[in-house]
C-alpha cells in the first residue's frame, strides 16, 4: 500500500490496532482505493444516489474488482435493492443508522458484514467482494459477490480408478470444502480458516472430525500453520515444507490428494485435512508409509482382489528399489547364484559389450529418467514423437550397436513399469532416488552392499515421524488393530471406519514408545495458544487452549 503522511490526518484516520481507519469522506476514500490499487483499470466504482432527489440524495458508491466479482449478483442483489430504498428512511436516518438499515432491510445477499478497518476494505475488494461506502459514514458494507472463472469439477488426473467417484478437487477452496461436506454430513466435521502469506493472503482451511481426531494433533497442526511466515502461498507444497517434521529424507511425510473421497475417508480415520486456495491438491496429516501404497479403488473392489493388488504394489516397490542393483550384484560378484544355462546366455550377450554391468545400468537409468522427464514436459502434439524415439533408443538401437545387453534393457524397462504401478507419485520419486543408492552399493560390494543398504534404509524409515506418528506404523511399532487395513484389506464390516490413526497414536504414547509431536520448522522454539487468531465455523473448540511443547526432531 502507498504510505501517506500523517500530517493533517483526522482522528478517524489514525491507526487503531495497527490498521488505518475509515474517514467518512466518500470522495477521499474512493481516491485512496484507486491510488492504493495503482489506478488499476479493473477496479470498478459505481456512484449511486440513495433516497431520490428530494430533499437531497445521499451519495454512495460501490467498489468491486471486475475480474473476480460476479456481475449478475452485483446487479440483482446489490445495485437494484439500493436504488429501490425508501426515500423517507434514507433522508431521515443518520449515516450510521442508514448503514444498519441497508444491511438489515435492503441487501438480500446471504453473506454481508460491516467493516471499519481500511485494510479489511482493501482485502474485500481484492478478494472479489463488493464494498458499499456512504458519505459521512466511517463504516463499509462488504457483500460476498466473489465469482470469476473457475475450472469445473472433472475427473482426477493423477489418481485414476476404474470404479469409484470421478470428481476431483479444483482451485477454488469453497468448492473443495463443499465436495467434502457433501460426503460427510455431520456436525462433528469442524472447519477452521486462516489467511497465510503477507502478500498473497491465501485462504487456508483445516478440517477434522471432532471426537475422532486427536486434540493434541489438531492443536499442533494449528500451531504450525499459524507460525508460517512467508510472502506468498501459491501451492499446497509451500505449506507442506513449513509444517512437516524436520527430517532429512526423500520419503514424503505429508500425503497429498486431489480426490474428495480420499480426503473424506482419512477424515473418518481421525486424520486432519489442510486445504489451500488456488490448488486442487490437499494435504492429509499425519502420514504413514503404508498409506502411499493404498489406492482409492481398494474400497470399491472385492476385498480379495484388493489384497492381491496391494501385494503387487509392495512387490513393485521392491523391484523399483532393487531391480537393477540385484542384476548388477549377480553378474558382477555372485555368478554361483545364477543357474548354469542362464549364466551361459548372459555371458554370451556380454560378448562385445565394452562396459561392465554397473556402467550399463547407470547409462540406461539416466537415459530412462531423461526420457521420462521429457515426456512430462513435452507438448501433447509432439509427445508421441518422444515415445517413439525413446523406444528406438532403449529397445533396439543400443542393443544393435553393442553398447547395452538385451537383458539390461529388460531390467530397466521392468523397473520403470514398476515405478508407474505405485499409486503415489511422491513415493515413486523417492524410490527412484534410492534405486541409484542401491545401485552404487551393489556395484561396490554386491549383495553385502545391498544388505547393508537395506538395514540403513529400514533404520532411517523407522526414525521418521509425521506429527509424532512413526512412519512405519502400524508395522513398527506393531498395532494389531490396524493390520485389518495395512497390507491386507479385510472386508469393511470387519473394521468399519474407526479412527485407527488417533487410537494407535494414543496407545503408543501411553506405553512411551514415541515422544510427543515435534515442533515444526516454523515454530522456532515458541509455543502458541490454539485459540489465538482463529476463524472457525461449526462452533467447535476441540483441542484449543493447549500449548504445544516444542520438541524438534532431526
Amino acid at each position: 500500500m502507498l504510505r501517506q503522511s500523517s500530517r493533517g490526518r483526522s482522528d478517524r484516520q489514525k491507526k487503531s490496532n495497527g490498521q488505518p481507519q475509515m474517514t467518512g469522506d466518500l470522495q477521499q476514500m474512493l481516491e485512496r482505493i484507486v491510488a492504493e490499487s495503482g489506478h488499476s483499470p479493473d477496479i470498478v466504482i459505481r456512484h449511486l444516489k440513495l433516497g431520490g432527489p428530494v430533499p437531497a440524495p445521499v451519495k454512495a458508491a460501490i467498489v468491486y474488482l471486475n475480474a473476480l466479482s460476479n456481475q449478475q449478483m452485483i446487479n440483482n442483489f446489490v445495485i437494484k435493492p439500493l436504488i429501490g430504498l425508501d426515500p423517507d428512511k434514507v433522508n431521515k436516518y443518520p449515516p450510521d443508522r442508514l448503514m444498519k438499515y441497508i444491511l438489515e432491510d435492503a441487501l438480500s445477499l446471504g453473506e454481508t458484514s460491516v467493516v471499519k478497518e481500511w485494510n479489511d476494505i482493501m482485502m474485500a475488494v481484492l478478494s472479489g467482494d463488493t464494498v458499499l461506502l456512504v458519505e459521512g459514514s466511517d463504516q463499509g458494507i462488504v457483500s460476498g459477490t466473489a465469482g470469476g472463472e473457475w475450472r469445473a469439477v472433472n475427473e482426477p488426473t493423477s489418481q485414476l480408478v476404474v470404479r469409484g467417484p470421478k470428481d476431483s478437487f479444483v482451485e477454488s477452496i469453497a468448492t473443495n470444502i463443499s465436495l467434502i461436506r457433501r460426503r460427510i454430513k455431520s456436525p462433528d466435521l469442524w472447519l477452521e480458516s486462516m489467511k497465510i502469506g503477507s502478500v498473497t493472503h491465501t485462504h487456508v482451511a483445516m478440517m477434522y472430525m471432532k471426537g475422532s481426531a486427536d486434540p493434541e494433533l489438531v492443536a499442533e497442526i494449528r500451531r504450525r500453520l499459524k507460525g508460517i511466515q512467508i510472502d506468498g502461498v501459491l501451492e499446497s507444497a509451500y505449506i507442506e515444507e513449513f509444517i512437516q517434521d524436520k527430517t532429512i529424507t526423500p520419503f514424503p511425510t505429508v500425503y497429498n490428494t486431489e480426490r474428495p473421497d480420499v480426503a473424506a475417508g482419512n477424515l473418518l480415520e481421525g486424520r486432519v485435512v489442510v486445504l489451500v486456495d488456488g490448488t486442487p491438491y490437499t494435504l492429509i496429516l499425519p502420514t504413514v508409509f503404508a498409506q502411499f501404497l493404498q489406492s482409492p479403488e481398494d474400497y470399491a473392489q472385492r476385498f480379495d482382489i484388493s489384497i492381491l493388488m496391494r501385494i503387487i504394489r509392495y512387490i513393485c516397490f521392491v523391484i523399483l528399489l532393487l531391480g537393477p542393483a540385484v542384476y548388477v550384484a549377480l553378474t558382477t560378484f555372485h555368478y554361483e547364484m545364477i543357474p548354469t544355462l542362464l549364466l551361459v546366455s548372459l555371458m554370451a550377450q556380454r560378448e562385445g559389450v565394452p562396459f561392465p554391468a554397473f556402467v550399463e545400468a547407470i547409462i540406461m537409468e539416466v537415459v530412462f529418467e531423461i526420457l521420462r522427464e521429457a515426456g512430462v514436459r513435452m507438448p501433447r502434439a509432439i509427445g508421441q514423437t518422444v515415445s517413439i524415439v525413446g523406444a528406438l533408443i532403449l529397445g533396439q538401437a543400443v542393443v544393435e550397436a553393442g553398447i547395452i545387453t538385451p537383458i539390461m534393457v529388460i531390467v530397466v524397462a521392468l523397473t520403470g513399469i514398476a515405478s508407474f504401478a505405485l499409486p503415489s507419485y511422491n513415493l515413486s520419486i523417492a524410490g527412484r532416488l534410492f534405486r541409484f543408492y542401491f545401485l552404487f552399493l551393489a556395484g561396490l560390494f554386491g549383495f553385502y552392499g545391498i544388505t547393508l543398504g537395506l538395514i540403513m534404509l529400514i533404520a532411517h524409515m523407522n526414525s521418521i515421524r509425521s506429527f509424532g506418528v512413526p512412519y512405519l506404523s502400524p508395522f513398527s511399532p506393531f498395532v494389531p488393530q490396524a493390520q485389518k487395513d495395512a497390507i491386507l484389506r479385510l472386508p469393511i464390516w470387519m473394521h468399519g471406519w474407526k479412527p485407527l490413526m488417533s487410537s494407535s497414536q494414543r496407545d503408543m504414547r501411553k506405553t512411551g514408545e514415541i515422544e510427543p509431536m515435534g515442533a515444526g520448522p516454523s515454530a522456532q522454539g515458541q509455543s502458541v495458544e490454539g485459540q489465538e487468531g482463529q476463524e472457525q465455523s461449526g462452533g467447535g473448540k476441540s483441542g484449543q487452549g493447549k500449548k504445544a511443547e516444542p520438541n524438534e526432531k532431526s
